[in-house]
């Protein structure tokens, strides 16, 4: 005995065609429009000073997300649990930089998160240090 078979309510609908290729000296056709979020919806009004972030800033969380936090801010902060820069935050949230500049002028004013310059490690080590390591490994 075979199973009885499912009816479709509508039938398939047939695939598109695809497009032409584009012809020389016009631009390709663009991919699927997204309807964007305006920006100034996620950071609120600007009239108050930015901070004086750079791309390489370091970023640290203090504490979790307050429950008055937007999203944004909320996610700033879960990523922040581990030094990061301001350039990472901005690709990983998918948000400009300036508008990632904003939320964290916000989150550090409320002393959330800290900034700090990056680590710059000196070009030449220190010749004393050099020296023991290799006395280090001679005597292995």
């Amino acid at each position: 005995m075979t199973p009885p078979q499912r009816r479709r309510r509508f039938p398939k609908a047939s695939p598109e065609p695809a497009p032409p290729p584009p012809q020389e000296g016009q631009n390709p056709p663009e991919g699927p429009k997204k309807n964007p979020e305006r920006l100034y919806v996620i950071t609120g009004p600007d009239g108050a000073e930015r901070s004086e972030l750079d791309l390489v800033t370091l970023i640290v969380a203090h504490a979790d997300p307050p429950p008055s936090a937007t999203p944004e801010q909320a996610a700033l902060l879960r990523l922040c649990t581990a030094p990061l820069s301001v350039a990472e935050l901005s690709a990983y949230l998918s948000l400009p930089f300036s508008v990632v500049t904003v939320l964290l002028t916000e989150l550090l004013t409320a002393e959330l998160v800290t900034a700090r310059a990056p680590v710059i490690r000196q070009a030449l080590a220190d010749r004393s240090l050099l020296e023991a390591v290799m006395h280090g490994l001679q005597r292995l």
